[in-house]
């Protein structure tokens, strides 16, 4: 399911910022962004932009000049990105309703989603031409892809599971990647597409490099593992790492459409000689504070202890599925990221 990046909420909190007069910060959702003194109440209604977002070059947005890019097909519009304001951290936009064209019908219910409405895209890094690879399929429909929900609009499922024990592994900044083996046939997958093996492909040179292939055949049936590359000529390197490396998070059982627990998840890499993610902690019982998730993000690397993390990702120890995630965060599987901002405000 597509990421809701623009919806209509109302106004939870507005804060002073000190030493600013004329602007403040106004907290939706899980969210924090700073808007004009004046222009929002507690409970207004508004439509927030998640960052992410990739607006249209229209009037109601020029405001947002500095901010504007062109993507490679051509297509310009405005990012919305991490930034400080006043020593403050900003992530989103605010808008009030009257930015929603004339005729246009909506409901003002908090979470109704306008994104395609207003012509609002998902931004998307540029591919480097080593991570592109010739397409030999769509992404697999018997596997769920790896998109992880951010904590800021998942309130109502942290209070419905808070106290539930989870661990904690720390979100690396590289590219996904899933490999399967599926009636015999190994596959390997980007984020969106499935890649015919050629000699300069990073995602097929990491399969090699750890004999993927040969191990997921040496336990049969039909499974997938998903994982991160990262390292060298992945996302600028963030981590200054000297080699390409695959860290991994999931194993997802085909035929069953079923991801393994921790244990057996950590079990299964452990028997086949491949890295995991690193993990802070499997005693975490799940908090429903959204500001101190987001401040559990904020810390070094693991992998490289000079650098800021990217952030966290927090599931529980036993898998669960929630429908209220299946019908709007994804695949359902009680997963998600909490993204630290400072890091942002560096890489993005």
């Amino acid at each position: 399911m597509a990421r809701k990046l623009v919806t209509v909420q109302k106004i939870v909190e507005l804060t002073p910022i000190p030493g600013a007069d004329r602007i403040e910060v106004a907290s939706i959702l899980g969210w924090h962004c700073v808007v004009k003194k004046d222009d929002f109440k507690v409970d207004d209604w508004c439509v927030f932009y998640e960052i992410d977002s990739f607006l249209p070059v229209k009037d109601e947005y020029s405001f947002l000049e500095h901010y504007r890019k062109k993507l490679v097909d051509g297509s310009e519009g405005y990012r919305l990105k991490t930034i400080r304001l006043r020593g403050q951290i900003s992530q989103g936009l605010a808008m009030p309703l009257s930015v929603i064209p004339a005729g246009l019908a909506f409901d003002k219910v908090e979470g109704y989603d306008l994104t395609s409405d207003l012509g609002v895209l998902k931004y998307e890094r540029p591919i480097p031409a080593n991570l592109r690879g010739l397409m030999k399929g769509s992404f697999p429909s018997f596997i769920p892809k790896t998109d992880e929900t951010r904590v800021q609009v998942l309130q109502a499922v942290l209070t419905r599971y808070k106290g539930v024990k989870c661990y904690v592994s720390e979100k690396i900044d590289g590219t996904s990647v899933t490999y399967y083996l599926k009636e015999g046939e190994f596959g390997v997958c980007s984020r969106n597409i499935d890649l015919l093996e050629t000699e300069d492909n990073v995602y097929w040179k990491i399969a090699r490099q750890y004999d993927i292939e040969a191990k997921l055949k040496s336990v049969g049936g039909n499974i997938a593992i998903q994982g991160e590359i990262f390292g060298l000529g992945i996302q600028g390197n963030p981590l200054k790492q000297i080699s390409l490396q695959v860290n991994f998070f999931n194993v997802f059982y085909i035929d069953d459409y079923k991801y393994l627990d921790y244990v057996p998840f950590v079990q299964f890499m452990a028997d086949m000689a491949l890295p995991i993610v690193p993990v802070l902690t499997t005693t975490f019982e799940l908090i429903d504070d959204v500001p101190k998730l987001v401040e559990l993000s904020k810390d070094k690397s693991i992998i490289n202890k000079k650098f800021d993390r990217e952030g966290i990702v927090i599931r529980p120890l036993v898998e669960q599925v929630d429908m209220a995630m299946a019908s709007g965060f994804g695949n359902g599987r009680l997963s998600f990221k909490s993204i630290n901002p400072e890091y942002l405000l560096i890489n993005d």
